[in-house]
């Protein structure tokens, strides 16, 4: 199959993946001007952010039920959604509005999440494809240039009312390419009549390792342009090339993996992964200058960009065949705990000890990995897998 096809049998879930990262990756280069518009410190902008993740699991747990329902057009009603969410930040310096605005991200996210997660896992399977890698590159790119394009437009003086306006519009215009012919997610509910099977502890265990291994990366993806910025004493430029790095690496790195487990045991896979991620972080932690943190990002990038991926591919691949959908949703919402929490947690954290020990905690939390690999193989072996 031709790389031509690959991306057209993709196409939908890649549209939303990337619209994603645009969105996440403009809100975290224009974190430091959403603090000065808000005018708080970082504890108290880590609270005013802690209410995204509640909307966001709301959603993930209606997602299921709300994708069987509005079938094909379950995914581009909830990428547009998620595009039009994210004009609404930067329009308000309210303490009272905002978290309601971010509320309306984290919803939206999490809605979108689910479903292109669950398509890109029934893709695979019918296919016999390996597209993960290539869906969360998608993701990471958006991410490195929703927050290059953005770093740009802060340095010609742009608000954060009208970059995240601007940013909303692109990404709007990709949720339209989500659109398919016959993209209706099967398996998305249990089967009438309550003859489901359990879903076991393949989707617990792998929503452990996507947990932290979108805690430590949206964590650092969101706090690491004001770490380069307030710690490192950078400029907004320099500040928003922290994420584009990060994401940037992330990318490149997934598109020169798609064929990694071919070769690799993906439980090694995750275990080296992590080892690398963990020591960018502290590399982003202990550094002098902007210079040096780039270099963390990037070592940070090059592990965290097989972590996700390859755990939600094994979960897909060890389910059974009519569970794999809510499987997958099921570790897309363990895993997205992390994906919310990271930074309200990293916030509280910077507040308290500082940015630099932050990064040094989503090191700590990395190295868990190490303990949940042999169980993710444990957990399907029990399964038959």
């Amino acid at each position: 199959m031709t790389v031509w096809q690959i991306l057209g049998l993709s196409r939908a879930p890649l549209a939303a993946f990337g619209a994603m990262g645009i969105l996440w990756g403009t809100y975290a280069a224009v974190f430091p001007d959403l603090k000065a518009m808000l005018g708080v410190g970082e504890a108290r902008l880590g609270q005013l952010i802690l209410a995204t993740p509640l909307a966001a699991v709301c959603a993930m747990l209606a997602a299921p039920r709300y994708g069987a329902l509005a079938g094909r057009i379950a995914l581009p009603v909830a990428a547009l959604c998620m595009a039009l969410a994210f004009t609404l930040p930067g329009q308000t310096a309210s303490l009272l509005l905002f978290p309601l605005a971010m509320m309306a991200c984290g919803a939206a996210t999490g809605l979108t999440d689910v479903l292109m997660n669950a398509r890109v896992a029934q893709i695979e399977t019918e296919r016999n494809l390996h597209l993960m890698n290539l869906c969360h590159a998608a993701y990471s790119l958006g991410y490195a240039g929703g927050a290059i394009l953005t770093g740009l437009l802060r340095g010609m003086d742009w608000g954060p009312d009208w970059v995240m306006g601007a940013m909303g519009a692109i990404a709007a215009a990709l949720a339209l390419l989500t659109l398919e012919r016959d993209g209706r997610i099967t398996g998305l509910c249990k089967p009438p009549g309550g003859t489901a099977r359990p879903l076991g502890l393949v989707p617990v265990v792998g929503g452990a390792i996507v947990l932290i291994a979108f805690l430590t990366e949206n964590a650092a993806e969101n706090w690491s342009a004001l770490h380069i910025e307030k710690t490192l004493g950078g400029s907004p430029e320099q500040g928003a090339a922290g994420p584009a790095m990060l994401a940037l690496t992330m990318g490149l790195a997934r598109l020169a993996g798609q064929g990694l487990l071919k070769h690799i045991s993906p439980y090694r896979l995750l275990a080296g992964g992590a080892t690398v991620s963990a020591l960018g972080a502290l590399g982003a932690a202990l550094a002098p200058s902007p210079a040096f943190a780039y270099a963390g990002f990037i070592v940070m990038g090059l592990g965290s960009s097989v972590i996700a991926p390859t755990a939600f591919s094994l979960v897909g691949r060890l389910s059974a065949p009519e569970a794999r959908a809510r499987a997958v949703a099921r570790a897309t919402l363990l895993g997205y705990f992390g994906y919310f929490f990271g930074p309200p947690l990293l916030g509280l954290i910077a507040g308290g000890l500082g940015l630099r020990f932050a990064f040094v905690f989503a090191a700590v939390m990395l190295a868990a990995v190490w303990a949940l690999a042999p169980a993710m193989a444990r957990a399907g072996s029990a399964r038959g897998a």
